[in-house]
């Protein structure tokens, strides 16, 4: 394979490491998406572990939690892991947001 120029050739492990950039990257971007989007309607986004990207709430003027869901982030065709099937089976809250931009490479 010829690299963007046509100068060189790439491995099969450059092209698969490149790959792997670009699909973390759009990952990032998408998460970035969806956070901002919860933010913007009031909700609060607090990052989570395994299972999940993100919890969201929203309080009232009191400070009582009025509304929480658990948040993936799926860029494109992603497909959900194990575990976040898993996850999403046990919770009712739980909630896949799918992300496709018109600026992904």
């Amino acid at each position: 394979m010829f690299d963007l120029f046509g100068f060189g050739r790439k491995t099969k492990k450059q092209r698969k490491r490149e790959i792997l950039k670009e699909n973390k990257i759009r990952g990032k971007t998408a998460e970035d998406i969806v956070r901002m989007d919860y933010g913007m309607r009031g909700y609060e986004v607090e990052r989570t572990g395994k299972g999940h990207d993100f919890r969201v709430r929203r309080r009232d003027l009191f400070g009582k939690v009025i509304e929480s869901k658990v948040v993936e982030v799926k860029s494109g065709k992603a497909k959900l892991s194990k575990l976040q099937k898993k996850t999403k089976k046990k919770k009712s809250n739980y909630k896949v947001e799918r992300v496709d931009p018109p600026f992904f490479f």
